[in-house]
């Protein structure tokens, strides 16, 4: 929920690669096992063709501490692709005339900095302008605890206003848990009571439901971050992300609530379009995520250590999901390779080569680096053996000595390439190549 990276997948050949009937089971499966191989990946991804699950694969741990092996029922928290629950539910709401998209928040949060302006589909489509609270300094420092609803009004009402509703859209977790909240008084009933009577029973969802504390003998993943080994993430309490990002699902449930929302078993098809109609990039709870010519429609997800993503393509009648509790690889480069296995298009086993270096080793490379052609500063350092690379105003990540002087981070899909005689950095990120000096 901190971090807003919109996965795009590959667009960039204008080529229609057609739906494989069959495809290389074998060969995905041993991509998969390279990436657990080598501490790339723990998590889990599915497939459906027609409605039918095509492809399920899991790989690492969903309790590293206690060896408890990923499974294709275990449960992961799939952060703010709960917001698009969230926007069926609101439109459920509409359909039984409880709401309506163009009515304003005065009614439940006079407090808030332009509530009589602010619309309910401006909170779905991130155009109110309400400051995102996950982006507060502060944030990590009370996200474990528990917050009441006045608590949290009260939070995002300090937070204030960014920009004048409906002038431009900025993503913003603020809006959903307001919807939440809204949702909650206008039916009387709790978050998860609405989840269960209006998606997870109507779609034949198994595992998915509200994460509480998590516990491995219920089948719920832990999370992790890799500093040489899979560290333990802290875990956000239920009662902050609620509609934006407090659900764990599996990837075969996602399928299926795709299938089911896409396929006319959640709502009707003019509240389908609605949703999917795009204004700078936001649908309702919807982005798009092309892949070649194929649209399809989903939403990311990120919460603690786990990262989530799910996408349908209407055309191919093709649901595909990816959760994670733990990744050190690029996760959209997953998403291609699964898709193109599906789409019968080439992509190739990753190899993964490094070099062990002391921590003296690391010396020549610390400092802060800054750069003429953007405003961010880089600074390195080390924990033990491990080279630590931070942004202004981002947290830090390890990155990984492929060659001399040479290093990656498969997460960010980053590579930095350094100069200690010249004191310079060359970050290589997104088909850009930045310069930095040390400073």
């Amino acid at each position: 929920m901190r971090i807003h990276i919109l996965i795009t997948l590959l667009v960039g050949a204008f080529i229609q690669f057609g739906f494989a009937q069959t495809f290389d089971k074998t060969k995905l499966d041993n991509y998969f096992n390279a990436l657990e191989k080598n501490n790339k990946f723990m998590g889990s991804v599915a497939v459906s063709k027609n409605g039918t699950v095509i492809y399920t694969k899991s790989v690492g741990f969903a309790d590293v501490e206690n060896k408890v092996k990923a499974s294709e029922n275990s449960k992961y928290r799939i952060g703010s692709i709960t917001k698009t629950f969230t926007s069926v539910l609101v439109l459920k709401a509409v359909a039984e005339k409880k709401l309506t998209l163009n009515q304003t928040i005065a009614k439940w949060f006079p407090s808030i900095k332009n509530a009589n302006v602010i619309t309910i589909k401006h909170l779905l489509s991130h155009r109110s302008g309400i400051h995102n609270f996950t982006d507060d300094n502060d944030y990590l420092s009370w996200n474990t605890q528990p917050k009441t609803e006045q608590q949290m009004v009260k939070i995002i009402e300090k937070g204030g206003s960014d920009f004048k509703p409906d002038s431009k859209a900025d993503y913003s977790n603020s809006n959903f848990v307001l919807l939440t909240y809204i949702l909650e008084k206008i039916f009387v009933k709790s978050y998860a009571d609405l989840l269960r009577a209006y998606i997870i029973n109507p779609a034949g969802l198994k595992n998915t439901y509200v994460f509480g504390t998590t516990h491995s003998n219920n089948n719920e993943c832990k999370s992790y971050s890799f500093q040489e080994a899979w560290k333990l993430e802290s875990e956000t309490h239920f009662t902050i992300p609620l509609g934006a990002g407090a659900i764990v699902s599996t990837p075969t449930d996602l399928t299926k609530f795709a299938d089911a929302l896409f396929g006319g078993k959640l709502l009707s098809s003019a509240s389908v379009e609605t949703m999917k109609t795009m204004q700078d990039g936001y649908g309702l709870g919807l982005f798009q995520i092309p892949f070649y010519k194929s649209i399809g429609f989903g939403h990311t997800g990120g919460i603690d250590g786990f990262t989530s993503v799910y996408s349908h393509f209407p055309s191919d009648k093709i649901s595909y999901a990816l959760v994670s509790n733990g990744t050190n690889f690029n996760n959209n480069d997953i998403s291609i390779a699964v898709l193109s296995a599906v789409y019968n298009k080439p992509y190739d086993i990753p190899v993964f080569k490094s070099l062990s270096l002391t921590s003296e080793d690391l010396d020549k490379y610390l400092g802060v680096y800054a750069s003429k052609q953007i405003a961010l500063k880089l600074t390195v350092t080390k924990k033990e053996n491990i080279l630590m690379v931070q942004g202004t105003g981002q947290p830090a990540f390890a990155v990984e000595a492929t060659e001399k002087d040479k290093f990656k981070a498969d997460q960010l899909g980053a590579k930095l390439e350094f100069s200690p005689t010249e004191n310079t950095l060359v970050l290589f990120q997104g088909g850009q190549k930045i310069m930095f000096t040390k400073e």
